[in-house]
């Protein structure tokens, strides 16, 4: 009877050691994606609220379909575009798929945003993301005055007032801001307006902003004039430095670096607790 004891005790013992065991390895994973540069390193993270860019983008990293690839449309204090796998030695054609468009409200433009291109809206009514290519934000900061205004509305009214005597070049000085300095000067521009529009026309081209927008757009920064028109569907967690760094860089034609900026990408399984002790919540701000 003893022996049939110890032996039920060493059977149960030895089950609770492989069962810990098997914990261990079922722990729940997550990924952590770096994308090597001469510039440095990035690290980032992925977002589960956009289930199906972050399943196509994992696949395309750990195939090695980003390795050698360029940044080839880099705009300082806005944004460095890659992924272009026709700009890669021996791929004639870029990605021919699309992926279904996955906007979420808590994910948005803020500086080191991982967001899909994608063809316009008269082309792609459904804004359905390119296969492959990404850009990671840039942008520039706001003031409060700049984001509190109705976009949609603005350009409406603008259009009326360039019909007003005195306002009458206004859009073509508009055109020129943008060329010049991008679309935050000109949302800078109509902040100043805005006093001008509301009087003319009666009406009010304010909107109250989300709290947490707005401020990751008056400290950080980011490009708030895509938001949910483009899905964003991950973060740079280490790095901001390093878009800093390709953004600067000499451009050409059609905004493309002079000297190319070449990737390549690492994609590393870990503990999902172990990035949320590292990097905090990852689909929060």
């Amino acid at each position: 009877m003893k022996t049939i004891v110890k032996n039920l005790i060493l059977i149960l013992g030895l089950f609770l050691v492989f069962g810990s065991t098997t914990g261990c390895k079922n722990e729940e994973k997550d990924y952590l994606v770096t994308i090597n540069t001469e510039y440095g390193d990035m690290k980032l993270i992925l977002y589960d609220a956009t289930p199906k860019h972050k399943e196509n983008f994992l696949k395309l990293a750990r195939q090695g379909a980003y390795d050698s690839v360029v940044f080839h449309r880099v705009i300082n204090s806005f944004m460095i575009q890659g992924g272009d796998l026709s700009d890669k030695p021996g791929v004639e054609e870029d990605a021919d798929y699309t992926v279904p468009a996955e906007f979420v409200d808590t994910l948005f433009h803020h500086k080191g945003a991982l967001a899909a291109a994608r063809k316009g809206d008269q082309a792609n009514p459904e804004k359905a993301s390119s296969g492959s290519q990404f850009y990671i934000v840039q942008g520039t900061t706001y003031t409060p005055e700049e984001l509190n205004i109705n976009q949609q509305q603005a350009r409406y009214y603008l259009q009326q007032l360039a019909n007003v005597p005195g306002y009458d070049s206004i859009l073509f000085e508009l055109d020129s801001i943008y060329k010049q300095g991008g679309s935050a000067a000109v949302m800078k521009r109509v902040s100043e307006l805005k006093p001008v529009i509301e009087k003319r026309f009666g009406v009010s081209i304010s909107k109250d902003y989300p709290k947490r927008r707005m401020k990751a757009y008056t400290t950080a920064g980011g490009t708030p004039h895509l938001d949910d028109a483009y899905t964003v569907f991950g973060r740079v967690v280490e790095g901001l430095d390093v878009i800093d760094k390709i953004a600067a860089v000499e451009t050409g034609e059609a905004d493309r670096p002079v000297n190319p900026v070449i990737m390549q990408m690492e994609v590393e399984e870990m503990p999902r607790q172990k990035l949320l002790e590292k990097y905090g919540d990852k689909n929060k701000f």
